[in-house]
């Protein structure tokens, strides 16, 4: 994680490597948690609707923690002692899981967890923004780490499980957590003009109704919801349609290995086309790749494609949203505005999505994701109109 040079002659150095480890560390763990909790709470005896309401917890959370966590550090005449208080609690109630609990005692745990765990990371966005300034478009040379620590523990993770057992899984996961905290108190916020704290909350809710900013909300969000069958029952439909383990594993991994390459490229991409534009089509290939995953299931040439389009779906457009996040509420109002992206999309959009795939499932797989490519086309549509055909010049300042 070395650092590259600064893209602006005269500007402040980015702490590529502080910046860069906290993120491999957080999304680490993610990538331990997201794939094998649910395997470990069946390992408890858990029945599946057991399981099924703990883990809607990491959604419900990701609604309300996101914002009120952002909006006591704006508050706060030293904000990054919240995202350093956010680790700490993080790992504390992480670590309250690894007692023997019934069903009340995980949920409560495991509730604490999610609400920490999801709270940190807008406001951690904030301080990496804050010291990106005008180089907002390095950011996914920062990001990337993040993916890079998800899929090295995928994979590390599925190795040492095969061999220790589920029982392990979180005693592996404990110094993940334990990282965070050394790594959260090694950053800080760039240093930012001083605004009174009034005038920052005044000022974000001005830009909060300003129509590009309400647009681009509602897209995150139907973008999100689109997301519902793939993250809800992806596996079970290549299950359904004949794919063994072994492949679907690949089909995951190819995602997130082209969402890195297009993180790297992130810097060449912003400088040629505006986030804006750059949105649209990651909405839009969305859509193409819902609909072909629902209409040609049984092709893995097509299947692999659509998972490749995720460096785009994905990737693009989570470089693109912190872009426009920073044009839209610079300076201290960033946090705010972070945490009502992660609130509104995967909080908000992560649950609708998953109870709308859920309707939607009984009517097959195929009518979900088609489904879903419509919702994404929505969003590019309403993208399109309010951030490239109709763009305001005072909602950019």
């Amino acid at each position: 994680m070395s650092d590259p040079p600064a893209a602006t002659a005269g500007a402040a150095p980015i702490p590529y490597g502080r910046l860069a480890a906290f993120y491999f560390a957080y999304y680490a763990a993610m990538g331990a948690f997201t794939p094998y909790w649910s395997l470990y709470l069946a390992s408890l005896g858990l029945q599946a609707t057991a399981i099924s309401v703990l883990m809607s917890l990491w959604y419900a959370t990701r609604i309300v923690a996101p914002s009120t966590w952002t909006a006591l550090a704006a508050r706060s005449a030293h904000p990054v002692r919240w995202l350093w208080a956010g680790c700490m609690l993080t790992l504390a109630s992480f670590a309250a899981l690894l007692a023997p609990h019934g069903f009340t005692g995980l949920f409560l745990a495991m509730a604490a967890f999610c609400f920490f765990y999801n709270a940190v990371m807008p406001q951690f966005e904030s301080i990496t923004l804050s010291h990106l300034g005008t180089r907002s478009e390095r950011y996914g040379l920062v990001r990337v780490w993040g993916s890079i620590g998800f899929i090295a523990v995928v994979v590390a993770y599925g190795w040492l499980i095969d061999r220790l057992g589920i029982g392990a899984l979180p005693w592996l996961m404990l110094p993940l957590f334990a990282a965070l905290v050394p790594l959260a108190l090694g950053n800080r916020y760039a240093e930012l003009p001083e605004e009174p704290r009034a005038a920052v909350g005044d000022g974000f809710r001005a830009r909060l109704r300003r129509p590009q900013v309400v647009a681009f909300f509602v897209a995150a969000f139907l973008t999100q919801v689109s997301f519902g069958p793939f993250y809800t029952f992806f596996s079970i439909y290549l299950q359904e349609h004949g794919y063994a383990p072994t492949v679907q594993g690949l089909l995951w991994a190819v995602g997130v290995l082209v969402e890195i390459a297009v993180f790297f490229a992130s810097v060449a991409i912003f400088r040629r086309w505006d986030a804006g534009r750059v949105l649209v089509l990651a909405l839009l290939s969305a859509a193409l790749r819902w609909w072909a995953t629902g209409l040609w299931p049984d092709t893995l040439a097509v299947m692999l494609l659509a998972q490749a389009s995720h460096a785009l779906n994905f990737g693009a457009f989570f470089a693109a949203a912190m872009q426009l996040l920073a044009r839209f509420f610079p300076g201290r109002m960033n946090g705010h505005g972070q945490g009502v992206f992660y609130g509104l999309s995967s909080g908000a959009g992560g649950v609708a999505g998953a109870l709308l795939a859920g309707q939607l499932w009984r009517f097959g797989g195929h009518v979900a994701f088609i489904a879903s490519g419509f919702i994404a086309l929505a969003a590019a549509l309403i993208a399109w109109r309010w951030l490239v055909a109709n763009p305001s010049a005072e909602a950019t300042r």
